[in-house]
């Protein structure tokens, strides 16, 4: 145990800060801060692409895009890439993204076909 020098409370002897009065004990270790990534926040990937797979930014635009129909096939395989790729990299996030680029894309090639099949025996 050791005294503080501003109030002299007794005190740890590893203490960096005296818990009686706030005051910095000098020669002590100053305390490590949490470094906080960025990336792990998850209110912030919400807004930012931080830490997300490219691919499953690319599958999500795509997706959402594949309602018009021409890129949904591609939807479906960057899709299928980013999941690919998040599970062979774990700290990386989006997906749902990619999931939901996936089902979209999947959606959208079903309205293609369909509108193909339906234009092509209306000619006959």
């Amino acid at each position: 145990m050791s005294t503080c020098p501003m109030c002299a409370e007794s005190i740890e002897e590893s203490a960096a800060i005296c818990p009686y009065c706030g005051s910095a004990i000098a020669g002590a270790p100053a305390p490590q801060q949490a470094t906080n990534d960025i990336g792990q926040d998850a209110g912030v990937r919400m807004l930012l692409p931080v830490g997300r797979s490219m691919w499953a930014i690319l599958a999500g635009y795509f997706g959402l895009f594949s309602l018009i129909c021409f890129p949904a096939p591609i939807a479906i395989v960057l899709g299928a890439i980013a999941i690919w790729d998040i599970r062979k990299h774990p700290e990386r996030h989006g997906m749902g993204r990619a999931i939901f680029g996936l089902v979209m894309g999947i959606v959208g090639t079903l309205i293609m076909i369909i509108t193909i099949i339906g234009i092509t025996l209306e000619q006959f």
